[in-house]
C-alpha cells in the first residue's frame, strides 16, 4: 500500500529481459529484498539492493498492462516506498496496481500552476469523479474536471519539480490507478443486485 506521495525521482540504470535496475538513494536507504517500491505507480518487489541502486523483477503481465516496457536507461521515474502504519496519509490509498495506461493530451501553464489533461481509457470513467482522487504515474492527484474520454488535474510547483509530471510531454504514456474504494463499492452493488 502506498500514499501517492512521491519520495524521489530515481534513474533507470539498466534494463534486462525481465528486470530493471534503478538508482534511488533515498528509497534504498532502508530497502531490503522483498520490499515493495512503487515505480511510476507500479508496485514492484525489490530483488537486490547494492549501494544506492535496487533491482526489481518485472513479469510479462506487468509489461503488457503498463508502460514499463518503454523505459530507457537514463530515464527518471517516480519512486515511493510502501507505507507503514506510522506513515502520514498525505495522498490517498494507492495499491500500485495499474488500471490503465493513458497519455497526456495537453498542458496549459498558468502563472502559479499548470493544468494537464489526460486521456481516460474505456471503462475507467465511471470511477473518476470531479474533486475525487486519482493516481497518475504514482502521484496522488485531485481531479479538476472529467468527461467520458478525458480528465484534467492542476499541478502545483512542488509537484512539477518533484515528479516526472513536471517534464512529460503530450503523447507521453502515464499509468492510471483509480480509487480502489470505488471499485469495491461497484462490485458490492452488483452482487446485491444479482442476489435480488
Amino acid at each position: 500500500m502506498f500514499t501517492g506521495i512521491v519520495e524521489e525521482l530515481g534513474e533507470v540504470t539498466d534494463i534486462g529481459v525481465a528486470d530493471v535496475k534503478i538508482r534511488g538513494p533515498l528509497v534504498t536507504g532502508d530497502a531490503s529484498n522483498g520490499d515493495s517500491i512503487a515505480v511510476n505507480g507500479v508496485c514492484l518487489t525489490v530483488t537486490s539492493v547494492i549501494g544506492d541502486e535496487f533491482t526489481v523483477d518485472v513479469m510479462g503481465e506487468t509489461f503488457k498492462r503498463t508502460a514499463l516496457g518503454n523505459l530507457v536507461v537514463g530515464e527518471r521515474v517516480n519512486l515511493e516506498r510502501a507505507a507503514t502504519l506510522s506513515t502520514r496519509m498525505g495522498g490517498h490509498l494507492v495499491q500500485g496496481h495499474v488500471d490503465g495506461v493513458a497519455e497526456i493530451l495537453k498542458r496549459e501553464p498558468e502563472e502559479e500552476w499548470e493544468t494537464v489533461t489526460f486521456s481516460l481509457p474505456t471503462g475507467l470513467s465511471r470511477y473518476v469523479v470531479e474533486k475525487g482522487s486519482i493516481t497518475v504515474d504514482g502521484v496522488s492527484l485531485t481531479v479538476a474536471s472529467v468527461s467520458a474520454t478525458e480528465f484534467a488535474v492542476g499541478l502545483i510547483p512542488v509537484t512539477l519539480a518533484a515528479t516526472t509530471l513536471g517534464f512529460k510531454r503530450p503523447q507521453d504514456p502515464v499509468h492510471l490507478e483509480v480509487d480502489v474504494i470505488a471499485k469495491h463499492v461497484e462490485k458490492l452493488l452488483n452482487v446485491t443486485k444479482a442476489a435480488s
